[in-house]
């Protein structure tokens, strides 16, 4: 029964029960439609800096563990810890190897100890985080001195195309909401971390038709989860529409689908 006493507030970000059920659910198939999030995830780790040698290291909403095997496989000598709130996911990625130790928490509320990590990495996964200055303190409470917290989230921007698309058919919200890339740069400099670089860039993947993209981010688990959302099935006049509205966003190399990513290094002082 849905409880009724505290709506969702308009704008509100998706409940973390849902986003953890959604990626759960994904596990088998977020690997073979993750073009984008290996995309990403490999510039943050070019950002890294390059003097940085961790002794052990966190990948924080690890999903599927690629980056933990790429993290354990950069840093040979470390030790590493994958953290989800997807325990389908930590299912799926322990077999595979990469972190040492794989835990089921919250980025809100880190299930480990105070200046425990000299690198926290994360891709693509603190958007989902409704309090993301919880997240920045208990970057801060569980990384050394020195330590570095390196991510890489999306802002508003992201997936314009399908949201004005949805918004000429129905103006019901049909896809995830982000935060402003300006509430990123505050939240940041207030953190008590000195930010050494924080920038938003583009990326932008073609589609041969919507069914493509919906497709995908379905498999991924990214699909619309936001509280407002409309239940039920979508009416086929509904998806004609969508289809139609949607070409106008149509390239040469197909239907366009922007996001905007935000990344970031943080340091402890």
């Amino acid at each position: 029964m849905t409880d009724l006493s505290n709506p969702p507030l308009p704008g509100a970000l998706p409940d973390k029960r849902q986003v953890a059920a959604s990626f759960s659910r994904a596990a088998a198939s977020y690997d073979s439609v993750a073009e984008l999030q290996r995309d990403v995830g490999s510039q943050l780790l070019a950002r890294l800096p390059a003097e940085l040698s961790p002794t052990r290291w966190l990948d924080m909403g690890s999903g599927t563990g690629y980056f933990s095997r790429a993290l354990a496989e950069r840093f040979a000598d470390s030790d590493g810890v994958a953290v989800d709130i997807a325990e389908g996911m930590l299912r799926h990625a322990q077999p595979l190897g990469g972190a040492k130790h794989f835990v089921a928490g919250d980025a809100e509320r880190l299930p480990l100890r105070d200046r425990s990590f000299d690198l926290i990495f994360s891709s693509l996964a603190v958007q989902w985080c409704a309090d993301f200055t919880a997240v920045l303190n208990e970057a801060h409470r569980v990384l050394q001195p020195g330590g570095v917290f390196a991510f890489a989230s999306l802002c508003v921007g992201t997936l314009y195309e399908l949201r004005e698309s949805w918004q000429a058919v129905d103006g019901m919200v049909h896809v995830n909401r982000f935060r402003p890339l300006d509430d990123y740069r505050h939240m940041c400099a207030a953190s008590g971390l000195r930010v050494r670089s924080l920038e938003v860039r583009p990326h932008v993947l073609h589609y041969p038709d919507v069914r493509s993209l919906t497709h995908e981010l379905k498999a991924l688990g990214a699909h619309n989860i936001n509280p407002g959302r409309p239940g039920g099935l979508t009416g086929r006049a509904r998806i004609m529409a969508l289809i139609e509205a949607y070409e106008r966003f149509r390239q040469p190399q197909g239907l366009t689908a922007t996001y905007q990513v935000v990344y970031a290094v943080l340091e402890k002082a």
